[in-house]
């Protein structure tokens, strides 16, 4: 089969990860480049020898030579652009998270089902580790019994990017559907991909951007404008399922915490895991309980080796040759679970679902 030809929507910094990958990719070939800005637009297509580039998304996917698109844009466009491109019959990787809301999520299902078989693969990147792949084949060989319960934690003392992280109408919302979408898909995939029966969650705007701190860097968008917030500043949630088991997660852009971290444990009634920040997994023999730590490249999630084991799965599901691991019916229950914690909060209440 000849090397697919892809599109980029959005040239954003995100759409390096995607580049860089497709780059490396003999199967692929990097086609077009779309942004609203002309000059990065440009400058991206000629950094990696695209043929053209385009600012309108429509103009990209009325090309027909063009076979699948990575859509690398503000999440209340992604819905709009994915459910165009599957009309226009073309394949699509779209960024995590799916969309903004569950009306968004339905109707990008819908278009999948009603495309000519074509691949929507949702980018749950954390997916592809090494760390969550070796794990993985533990708990699929039942060497950790039953998943009941998991615990996740991704805190950023001072990490608002600004931008269109923290504007909600673009983002939809902060750490939760930016950092939490990582983390609860990483627990929900490893603890089998449960059904979500109720959610309790809290978010708080105690904090701001804190632009007024000096003497520590971190991450800023693109478009970083230290005046504007208008997401929250940490989120919480007890999420159970219909199986019995629960998910404890917490989240934060700021907080008056230590350090930054990211912790995620997963515990079964034959063995538990910690999966970060390092790999271990823990179990009993000789009624002595054992930490063991795999000797493998990365105990913790390596960026640059996740994406491109994402690129590379999408490329070959393109193909024909692998079952999409990462469907649009993942994407939307983890929406559900997302939009969950945002609607119990508002609430002040569990959220529970039928």
């Amino acid at each position: 089969m000849e090397r697919i030809k892809v599109g980029i929507i959005g040239a954003g910094s995100i759409s390096e990860m995607h580049l860089e990958s497709y780059k490396n990719n003999e199967g692929a070939e990097i086609y077009a480049v779309c942004d609203l800005n002309e000059d990065r637009a440009s400058s991206k297509a000629e950094k990696y020898g695209a043929s053209k580039y385009v600012m309108d998304y429509h103009e990209l996917l009325s090309d027909p030579e063009i076979d699948a698109v990575s859509i690398c844009t503000w999440n209340n466009t992604h819905a709009e652009i994915a459910v165009a491109a599957l009309q226009a019959d073309k394949h699509v990787l779209v960024e995590k998270p799916l969309c903004k809301t569950m009306e968004e999520a339905y109707q990008i299902e819908k278009a999948v089902t009603k495309s000519n078989g074509k691949i929507l693969q949702v980018g749950f990147v954390r997916r592809f580790g090494t760390n969550t792949q070796v794990l993985k084949k533990f708990i699929d060989t039942g060497d950790l019994g039953e998943i009941y319960y998991a615990k996740a934690s991704c805190i950023r003392v001072l990490g608002n990017p600004g931008g269109w992280f923290a504007d909600k109408n673009r983002s939809g919302g902060g750490p939760l559907i930016d950092l939490g979408v990582h983390v609860i898909d990483l627990c929900w995939y490893l603890m089998g991909k449960p059904k979500v029966k109720s959610i309790s969650g809290n978010t708080y705007n105690k904090l701001g951007n804190r632009s007024n701190i000096a003497n520590k860097s971190f991450y800023q968008a693109a478009d970083y404008d230290s005046g504007k917030n208008t997401v929250e500043d940490m989120a919480n949630a007890l999420i159970r399922f219909e199986n019995g088991a629960s998910l404890m997660v917490d989240v934060s852009f700021t907080l008056h915490a230590k350090e930054e971290s990211i912790n995620v444990s997963l515990f079964g009634d034959r063995g538990g895991a910690e999966i970060e920040p390092e790999l271990q997994i823990i179990t009993e023999k000789n009624d002595t309980i054992l930490n063991i730590t795999p000797q493998i490249d990365s105990l913790s999630f390596d960026f640059n080796h996740g994406f491109q084991k994402e690129i590379d799965h999408f490329v070959s599901c393109v193909k024909g040759e692998q079952k999409n691991i990462s469907p649009v019916e993942d994407g939307l229950e983890v929406m559900k679970m997302l939009t969950g914690v945002y609607a119990s909060s508002e609430k002040g209440a569990e959220i529970c679902f039928d």
